[in-house]
């Protein structure tokens, strides 16, 4: 029985891709709803990004140079594990996880409000592939805007490990530091980034707009469909941040 429901929901999941990725009826339409979506969806995720950036980057920072007190090892190890840390996982992964509760919540909740007001049923009778009307726009203003968000987590992240680091706790020099962030740095480490970064803007998408999509009763249907995109959306990115991790850097 559960065998047969995930094998129906995985069913129900690529029809509705293969729904949202179908020719778009009138492109300029499509063109309008995603600069929407860039600005709901991406600039508006600009703020909270920075803010758990910064202090996430002064968080990595301190706990390495606390664990980095025997003077045997060099101080510059304190600015080369905040930028490996932020660079490989904070930026990718974990705001990827923060963004599933934002963006993915938004989504799930919007279809979903959508579908129980038969809002959805009304565009299907004029014609209209909601699936692709709905979901497409949102599907391309992550896949376009999330990848920048993660430069920005980067470059903040590292500014908030440098600034607390070396201006107000102290704990090394602004030179020992730049130059960790220098060391043996591995341009490869930044595409890495970008890849998992697009995966998982996917997955938070299409998960998301999933469980809006085919929602059944009321308000409080439309909730518990919101946290099962968190959820599941939450899973999907740590089992892919590890399959990944295997394909990429091994």
């Amino acid at each position: 029985m559960l065998i047969d429901r995930g094998l129906e929901t995985i069913g129900r999941y690529f029809i509705l891709l293969g729904k949202v990725f179908s020719k778009p009826e009138k492109t300029s339409v499509y063109y309008k709803q995603t600069m929407r979506e860039l600005v709901y969806l991406g600039v508006n995720s600009i703020g909270i990004t920075a803010i758990i950036s910064f202090f996430m980057g002064a968080a990595i920072t301190l706990q390495t140079a606390y664990n980095t007190e025997n003077p045997i090892y060099p101080a510059y190890l304190i600015g080369l594990g905040c930028r490996d840390s932020i660079i490989l996982e904070f930026s990718s992964t974990i705001v990827a996880l923060i963004l599933a509760g934002k963006v993915g919540s938004n989504i799930a909740s919007e279809i979903g409000t959508m579908r129980v007001t038969e809002q959805i049923d009304a565009l299907e009778i004029m014609g209209v592939n909601s699936a692709s009307y709905l979901i497409l726009p949102k599907m391309i203003a992550t896949l376009l805007f999330n990848p920048f968000l993660t430069l920005l987590s980067i470059i903040i992240g590292i500014f908030g490990g440098w600034f607390v680091g070396t201006q107000i706790v102290g704990v090394i020099t602004s030179e020992q530091f730049i130059y960790g962030i220098q060391y043996a740095f591995i341009p490869y480490y930044i595409t890495y980034s970008l890849i998992k970064t697009v995966v998982f803007a996917f997955l938070i998408t299409s998960i998301s707009a999933y469980q809006g999509y085919f929602v059944k009763g009321g308000s409080l249907e439309v909730g518990q469909a919101s946290t099962k995109a968190v959820v599941y959306s939450s899973v999907y990115i740590l089992m892919f941040n590890v399959i990944l991790t295997q394909m990429l850097l091994t």
